[in-house]
């Protein structure tokens, strides 16, 4: 599919075709979910923790005898009904991640990226570079093609440090190599700016 490549400028400089078995399918809402749900659940530390009753530093001497008493038994000052003793099944180390199969991450980003072109969220922008790193310079293309006030994201196909560090102090905006690009960044994102030089990685990731 044919689709015009913007300037720095914001013009239309030429028109690129676009792979359809990348940038045209069906998607696929149940991939992308799980994708995002992977990513997320990955987010996560999980480095909660919290003493039980043998991690409590107390004696073990059993304070009463076990019955006769009237109220509840009890073998030590560390028992969980007690204030100060250990809690009841607390939360442990543990991970979050979600598997997630090849097949579907792949089908998932291929859906994200067509979701985003049929709605008019993607642009294609001519590879560009600064002679040194420059916010205003960054900010300066992102208002040429209308991308300045939304949170958008820049794929690029080889890392350029003047480019990133210039995007680096931007609110709501990320640059990104494809092999980081993942389907919550793509669905995240109001305007997806993919970069010219990134198109030939694409399909070589993704086809």
């Amino acid at each position: 599919m044919k689709v015009d490549v913007l300037n720095i400028s914001g013009g239309v400089a030429k028109s690129v075709d676009l792979p359809e078995d990348i940038f045209g399918v069906e998607p696929n809402d149940h991939a992308m979910y799980l994708a995002v749900k992977s990513y997320q659940a990955a987010q996560r530390q999980g480095t909660h923790k919290a003493k039980e009753r043998g991690e409590i530093a107390g004696s073990t001497r059993k304070l009463k005898k076990q019955k006769g008493t009237g109220t509840a038994r009890a073998g030590s000052i560390k028992n969980p009904l007690f204030r100060g003793g250990g809690r009841v099944f607390g939360p442990r180390p543990r991970t979050y991640s979600v598997k997630l199969n090849k097949k579907v991450a792949r089908l998932a980003r291929k859906s994200a990226f067509s979701q985003r072109l049929a709605s008019g969220n993607l642009k294609v922008v001519e590879d560009f570079t600064f002679s040194e790193p420059k916010t205003k310079e960054y900010m300066s293309v992102l208002s040429n093609i209308s991308a300045a006030d939304t949170k958008s994201i820049l794929i690029v196909g080889d890392y350029d440090k003047n480019v990133f560090l210039s995007s680096r102090n931007v609110p709501n905006s990320r640059v990104v190599n494809v092999s980081e690009l993942s389907t919550y960044d793509l669905i995240a994102a109001n305007d997806i700016l993919v970069s010219e030089g990134a198109i030939d990685k694409i399909k070589q990731t993704f086809a």
